[in-house]
């Protein structure tokens, strides 16, 4: 008798343990290939302004009309096959609806340099900045072997992109 329930609660146990493998999935809310991200700064304009390399999709379409959009930046890495990264930076407007990417342009300066990108910083952690602008810091190796050097990604209150080597 106790053999009977040993053999059907292991063939319960094996049959959830399969089930669960089995089972699909959840969908993936952040590609793997995203290795380190950072959502700080914060911009606005009147709706005038230009997109920077692409214009929303219509389900992301920002607004149609000329009022004032405001949001945050989200700076990125997205790790390649050949182990580099490229770094992506990304206009996040905040809608009625929830966030909605504004724009997405690759930081050409940065992923030039081919890098091993070791880890994306912002300038504080403590949450919405109030003033326009954005200012955080790329760690990346040029070669694997090596130590990590600071880029700096500033954004003035014009929108004007700056990136250069960090200097301690």
């Amino acid at each position: 008798m106790m053999a009977t329930r040993l053999t059907l609660m292991a063939t319960i146990f094996l049959v959830g343990c399969s089930a669960a493998i089995a089972a699909p999935t959840q969908d993936v809310i952040l590609p793997a290939s995203v290795i380190f991200a950072t959502s700080t700064g914060y911009w606005e304009d009147d709706g005038n302004a230009p997109d920077v390399e692409r214009a929303p999709t219509k389900a992301e379409s920002v607004s149609d009309t000329q009022e004032k959009r405001h949001g945050y930046y989200k700076l990125f890495a997205v790790r390649q096959p050949d182990r580099t990264s490229k770094v992506y930076l990304q206009q996040i407007a905040q809608t009625e609806t929830g966030p909605m990417i504004a724009s997405t342009i690759e930081l050409q300066e940065i992923s030039d340099l081919k890098p091993y990108v070791t880890d994306i910083r912002p300038e504080n952690s403590s949450g919405i900045i109030k003033q326009p602008g954005l200012f955080a810091t790329i760690y990346l190796k040029t070669d694997p072997a090596a130590e990590p050097d600071g880029w700096t990604v500033l954004i003035d209150e014009l929108g004007d992109i700056t990136i250069e080597k960090a200097t301690n």
